[in-house]
């Protein structure tokens, strides 16, 4: 039986204010949105999605990989975006058995809207408190987890 590799006292608070910063962030986040704009994290992430997206269109299950989200968690984000008229469902042209989500000109102008204020909460919850190396270290440390958990298992 393999032991466990308890964390010691700097790893554990490390852990801990990486986990409370990364929820606070997001609620302060979810909060800006919604207030501003009336959408959610998941909202404007779909939309910031298709609208760097060749055509502004994507499949269903490409939206869902790109924004971390479940399928089902997608579907009924793209079901919301759709009925705002920010997002209209189309078939896949090369396999009509699948379904696209294409951003429409009044999604673009949703989020065009919705990003000045968005971007500059990130700002000011994030990067405004960050030095240059440590948005370094940042990147660095977040790229190392998650190309880890992107890995394919083996």
């Amino acid at each position: 039986m393999n032991e466990v590799r308890w964390l010691d006292a700097e790893e554990q608070q490390a852990w801990r204010a990486y986990l409370d910063g990364t929820r606070l962030l997001i609620q302060a986040l979810d909060r800006q949105l919604d207030a501003d704009a009336g959408v959610s994290m998941l909202d404007y992430e779909v939309l910031v999605v298709l609208s760097e997206a060749p055509g502004r269109r994507l499949r269903m299950r490409d939206i869902a990989d790109a924004v971390l989200s479940t399928r089902s968690g997608a579907t009924r984000a793209v079901t919301r975006l759709e009925r705002l008229g920010w997002v209209r469902r189309t078939e896949c042209a090369d396999d009509r058995r699948g379904t696209e989500a294409e951003l429409t000109e009044a999604g673009a102008a949703k989020l065009a809207a919705t990003a000045p204020g968005h971007v500059a909460a990130v700002r000011a919850h994030m990067f405004d408190l960050l030095s240059p190396a440590d948005v370094a270290h940042l990147r660095s440390i977040s790229a190392k987890v998650r190309d880890h958990l992107q890995r394919p298992a083996s």
